[in-house]
């Protein structure tokens, strides 16, 4: 898992075959490699053989495909050079300059300006080369920011080469470079002062509003983020590690506390230092989501201020502080030793360079784990390992390995962990008791901070207290609980109802729903056109929003034009208004559990297919085979995904929704009447209103 495909010194390129050099590249691409990606290295490796020739006795390096540690873009080439840094992006086969291809090119040059730390002090040099254009552009031109980076310049296969010499031609200052371009490979992800700080303004200037509304006054997120916060500045004064659960009801806020955390840690103390932390979600939609909203309305601001401002920056700023995780991940499985030798993992010094504090860990000495329970077991992270990576026998499973990548700091960590009950929906996904068996097992002398009120079946069966009774250092806080739902401002029972929904208790949710149903609507129906109609008519004003939800296993939903095969884009779906068809609120694509889990809407219409039935009086569990008929699931842990899809399908809603059970079809065999009416009769019986 480097962080290229292929890095040599420019003399080892020029003597190796170009069949040679595109065996390396072949060898590092975990994908299957397009022809159209096969014809474009073939061209970069004869066009820099070229190039290159001219400065064969000369220290340099080049790098094809390098991934900007953390940020997940790859260049195509990376040239090191007369202590410059060359980012070099060719178009294969292209005749036009596109300003698209060029706006990349210098944002490849910004994030390595900003997030690198090997390039924080250099000249860096964007090049554009669309191999057929016939312009050139040899003008040198800082750029007018006066951050070392040129004004992108153009080049083709046959001027490339005359491009390079023009800026090497240039005079620059000679100062003493934090990292050498000999290491400039090894070079540690290190946001820069001022992009910590435009993240942080830029977040503190938003509440995030159309994404994490609440009603409430937020005492219990305030004093919640407050303790954490206690937490990790006494941690920091012991010079210890310690670990924070935070956990809670669907819509409590779990979000918002990552976020509060991961924005107010990063702020100076008295002294002018900051001890960074980051927010990481492997959820994709919820951080595309949560990053387009924060940039949008950057933009906004910017432009009724009169002010030009370019949404890639605002992103780019936002991505200081909220990343996918899995990017994270890899970048400390970038650092291992290879292979794995007697079921231990060890950092490989050639693949990092070491930081006095940080030591070989990342940047931060906080890590923000949102939706931790659906980090992967030991199991499932080993086989996608061996099987994407080509990396045998990993001995962790996620939640471990990430606790593993903090306690490598030599000063002082903190891990958050933000965990939904029962909310793990997909394979693999472990749960907060394999986070609390890697606290017992191997990391005892972290301490432990851990709400005692968990003792609902969602969390580890109940057995969290249990569980932990065996740790010497745990501290129980009813503060790290988030028992009341600020998504359902009008419901706060909400959750509390769908646990003995989906329980089959059905006296218990006849109960709770008396006390929510005149503040919190739930209403059933057969008919989509008429919970459409529901939808648009209880949405008031353009800020509440309304959309279709749908379990991923809702094959059979195809006769009423939801196709589960075709994902919503989820950053249109959820920000976009009426007037786009991408838009939830024009009530064409359906969203699954895995594109609203973490966010909400005002409205929601779940519509509920054969893959989750009610018969005499218990849930029953099926998969539709693609072609004829559904399957059972009878395995109890894929059972445990299915209810909970539901789960998270049933409390994305603030304010109240309508749930939509087909009447089937009897000339249909995968659509047959008795595949819903159970699940209608249930849910009638429960006191839901029809309409």
């Amino acid at each position: 898992m480097p962080r290229y495909f292929y890095y040599s010194d420019i003399q080892t390129f020029l003597n190796e075959s170009l069949e040679e050099i595109f065996g390396k590249l072949s060898k590092n691409d975990e994908y299957d490699t397009a022809a159209t990606q096969k014809f474009a290295w073939e061209q970069e490796i004869v066009v820099m053989k070229q190039v290159l020739d001219v400065y064969k006795n000369e220290p340099g390096w080049i790098i094809f495909e390098y991934t900007i540690p953390r940020i997940g873009k790859r260049i195509d080439v990376v040239l090191l050079l007369r202590e410059r840094i060359f980012a070099i992006e060719f178009k294969a086969g292209e005749e036009e300059i596109k300003h698209v291809d060029v706006d990349q090119v210098l944002d490849y040059a910004l994030d390595l300006k900003n997030f690198h730390q090997g390039s924080a002090d250099r000249m860096i040099v964007p090049i554009l080369v669309p191999t057929e254009n016939d312009k050139t552009s040899t003008v040198c031109r800082l750029s007018h920011y006066d951050d070392g980076i040129y004004e992108p310049m153009i080049a083709n296969k046959a001027s490339l080469g005359l491009v390079l010499n023009k800026v090497l031609e240039q005079e620059i200052q000679e100062i003493n470079y934090k990292v050498s371009l000999e290491n400039w490979v090894r070079s540690r992800y290190a946001p820069t002062p001022t992009i910590v700080e435009a993240a942080s303004a830029l977040y503190t200037q938003h509440s995030v509003a159309d994404i994490t509304r609440h009603e409430a006054e937020g005492e219990q997120l305030e004093r919640t983020t407050k303790y954490v916060m206690d937490v990790i500045h006494e941690t920091k004064k012991n010079k210890g590690k310690s670990i924070c659960f935070v956990t809670g009801v669907p819509g409590a806020g779990k979000t918002l506390v990552g976020l509060n955390v991961a924005i107010q840690q990063s702020d100076q103390d008295e002294e002018g230092k900051r001890d960074l932390a980051v927010y990481l979600s492997g959820n994709g939609p919820l951080v595309a989501v949560l990053t387009e909203a924060l940039a949008r309305d950057k933009q906004r601001q910017e432009q009724e201020k009169g002010n030009k401002y370019n949404i890639t920056t605002a992103r780019r700023e936002v991505s200081q502080f909220i990343q996918i995780i899995h990017r994270y991940r890899d970048q400390m499985l970038g650092k291992l030793r290879t292979p794995v030798r007697d079921g231990k993992i060890e950092i490989d010094p050639e693949k990092e360079l070491r930081d006095k504090h940080a030591g070989f860990a990342e940047v931060e000495n906080i890590a923000i784990f949102d939706e931790a329970q659906r980090s992967w077991d030991q199991e499932h992270l080993s086989a996608w390992l061996k099987r994407k990576k080509g990396f045998n026998d990993f001995p962790m499973s996620e939640g471990e390995f990430l606790i593993w990548s903090l306690d490598q700091r030599e000063d002082w960590a903190v891990i958050v962990c933000l965990v939904g009950g029962g909310q793990e929906i997909n394979t693999g996904e472990a749960g907060i008791g394999e986070w609390v068996r890697a606290m017992n097992e191997t990391f005892p002398n972290w301490k432990v901070y851990i709400s005692n009120q968990l003792t609902e079946k969602e969390y580890a069966e109940g057995q969290v207290a249990e569980m932990l009774s065996e740790h010497q250092n745990v501290v129980f806080s009813n503060n790290l609980h988030l028992a009341v739902s600020m998504r359902s401002f009008r419901a706060e029972s909400l959750s509390r109802m769908v646990h003995h929904l989906l329980d089959g208790n059905a006296d218990m949710v006849r109960q709770v729903y008396q006390e929510i149903r005149e503040r919190y609507p739930i209403v059933l129906t057969r008919n989509l056109d008429i919970a459409k109609d529901w939808l648009r008519q209880k949405a008031r004003g353009s800020r509440e929003r309304y959309g279709l939800l749908v379990s991923s296993k809702g094959y059979r939903l195809k006769p009423l034009a939801i196709d589960v095969r075709c994902k919503p884009d989820t950053v249109h779906w959820f920000l976009d208004d009426v007037n786009d068809v991408r838009s939830s609120l024009f009530l064409e694509d359906a969203a699954s559990e895995f594109d609203v889990q973490g966010l909400e809407l005002d409205w929601t219409c779940l519509v509920w297919d054969g893959d989750f039935r009610y018969i005499n009086g218990a849930w029953d569990y099926y998969e539709f085979n693609g072609g004829s008929r559904w399957n059972r699931i009878k395995k109890p842990e894929r059972q445990a995904y299915q209810l909970n899809a539901y789960r998270v399908l049933l409390t994305r809603a603030r304010q109240g929704m309508i749930i939509c059970v087909p009447e089937g079809n009897p000339e249909d065999h995968t659509r047959l009447p008795e595949f819903y009416d159970g699940t209608y009769q249930y849910l009638k019986s429960l006191g839901l209103e029809e309409i």
